[in-house]
């Protein structure tokens, strides 16, 4: 997970986190859908939105993944099956992209599918960069979003929660 780090710094200036649910009540998710265009990452209870996040995506976010470091989000159904709070991120939920249906088209086209993509918050000693991470796209294919925004995802996402990736 190779970040733009010159970007992220030159990209001090503020901005606003945009967050939508009622206060006070803990989130409990079942699904997360992110809306790449929208640039927006939902966590849904129910079939009904929790609460919404702004996002970063990857370098070159429009169109599905399909090689390794192609700097694209995947787009799909995956699963959220594993987090680590020791990542060069601040904190980062594993993404089960490649599938089997993504690694056998990467296979017909001869290239590698790529993975280790995670929903992670900022780079780990940037966390001062706050919501202007948003202004450009940065990662390596990864979602991020703050720091403060990956703790209430990290408390209201279970590990086996379905992500669906939308163009």
């Amino acid at each position: 997970m190779r970040i733009w780090l010159p970007t992220i710094v030159a990209i001090l200036s503020g901005g606003l986190c945009v967050a939508q649910a009622a206060s006070g009540v803990p989130l409990h998710a079942d699904r997360v859908v992110v809306l790449k265009k929208e640039r927006t990452l939902q966590l849904l209870g129910q079939g009904k939105v929790l609460k919404t996040y702004k996002i970063a995506l990857g370098g070159d976010p429009v169109g599905p993944k399909t090689r390794q470091g192609d700097h694209k989000t995947p787009e799909g159904v995956y699963v959220l099956d594993s987090r680590n709070a020791h990542s060069h991120f601040y904190k980062a939920i594993h993404i089960s992209y490649p599938d089997a249906e993504d690694r056998a088209a990467a296979r017909k086209n001869k290239v590698l599918p790529g993975g280790d993509l995670f929903l992670h918050g900022l780079p780990n000693g940037y966390g001062f960069l706050g919501a202007s991470h948003r202004l450009k796209d940065w990662t390596d294919g990864c979602i991020a979003v703050t720091n403060q925004e990956m703790d209430e995802i990290w408390r209201a996402v279970p590990d086996g929660t379905p992500i669906e990736i939308r163009p």
